[in-house]
């Protein structure tokens, strides 16, 4: 229960419901739930709402989301007492999303930004990659789903359910109760965890993380970790990640005379962009980023501290690649290929 003390007495604050109060799932309580999804996790990133990309599927889910280590999580929502049959929708959603890829989720939210008008200077993809905190490979979106059941109250069928795909299948799988409270002219809404308990959440984790830990150990990572080796007229770099080793050549072929023009001819348009005059540091990320409309905060994704200058303009190069190093490598060495190269380590 919840008490109003404002007058130093327990008052009872009258529990209320959403039908009640008019509020209507997804006009109200989804679009709530949305714009602040902290309440349930804070380490959650909306990419999608009544996402339906599934083929031969009818159904949608209320809300797609992404945790900070690229877990999918599905949040379903009902405002109903007993939580309908949430938990079955939610596990299908699961298993159609488990095959989701990096690209596709890029794909996924940049279309939710444009539906939603959601525009800060970056695009879809450095907007995830800032949020995963991706360092160099593009990161594998996990086939393990995650699931948030958010419901007015859940009846004992979901709670069983919930416990038992948790506990012996390994899922993880919240129960969150959103309760709707009327206290005079405000409507209050209590948001309480209820499965698993707050007080044993920890706890919970550990073992999850444990039984993972063993999983990975048993099984062959899908995770590219390849470096490359760059050669060229000035000898060989030692072995390269793929971010540095694109660098290396880029400035190799600059060094030999290869003008940030034709670079540009052999990159993506949006990974090697150039701004005017001979710039550096501080002065070249606020010159840069308002030239090509960047995010504040997306300094890490280009090589700002690593310029090519060349014919009164500086050009920076984007410092994530993953599965387009061996692209980029290739047309870089298609540019001058009697004197440079390069070889996977």
């Amino acid at each position: 229960m919840l008490f109003d003390m404002t007058s130093g007495q327990l008052e009872a604050v009258s529990k209320t419901t959403f039908a009640a109060e008019q509020i209507l799932e997804r006009t109200h309580l989804q679009a709530a739930v949305r714009d602040n999804i902290g309440v349930l996790d804070r380490d959650l990133l909306v990419v999608a709402e009544e996402f339906g990309s599934f083929q031969d599927a009818k159904r949608r889910i209320d809300l797609l989301c992404v945790d900070r280590s690229a877990t999918l999580v599905v949040v379903e929502l009902k405002r109903t007492e007993d939580g309908g049959h949430m938990e079955l929708q939610a596990i299908r959603y699961a298993a159609m999303l488990s095959v989701m890829t990096f690209d596709d989720l890029v794909e996924t939210f940049d279309s939710y930004r444009t539906e939603r008008g959601l525009t800060d200077g970056s695009t879809a993809r450095e907007r995830l990659l800032e949020w995963l905190d991706a360092d160099d490979a593009e990161p594998v979106v996990s086939r393990q789903v995650r699931i948030i059941l958010a419901s007015a109250d859940f009846s004992q069928e979901i709670t069983t359910t919930v416990l038992w795909l948790n506990d012996l299948y390994g899922m993880d799988i919240r129960c969150v109760r959103l309760s709707p409270y009327r206290l005079a002219d405000r409507l209050l809404l209590d948001v309480q965890q209820v499965i698993p308990l707050p007080e044993a959440e920890e706890l919970t984790i550990r073992l999850k993380k444990r039984e993972a830990a063993v999983r990975e150990h048993q099984s062959v990572s899908n995770a590219d970790y390849t470096k490359y080796v760059i050669s060229s007229p000035d000898g060989e770099t030692v072995p390269l990640p793929k971010r540095k080793a694109v660098l290396a050549l880029v400035h190799s072929l600059s060094g030999a005379g290869v003008t940030g023009d034709l670079l540009a001819t052999a990159l993506p348009k949006d990974r090697f962009r150039a701004v005017d005059g001979e710039l550096a540091g501080d002065e070249l990320w606020e010159v840069f980023r308002v030239a090509h409309d960047r995010a504040p905060d997306s300094r890490k994704r280009w090589f700002v501290e690593s310029p090519i200058h060349d014919a009164g303009r500086t050009w920076v190069l984007h410092s994530n690649w993953g599965t387009n190093t061996e692209a980029a490598l290739e047309a870089l060495v298609g540019l001058a290929p009697e004197r440079f190269s390069y070889r996977p380590s």
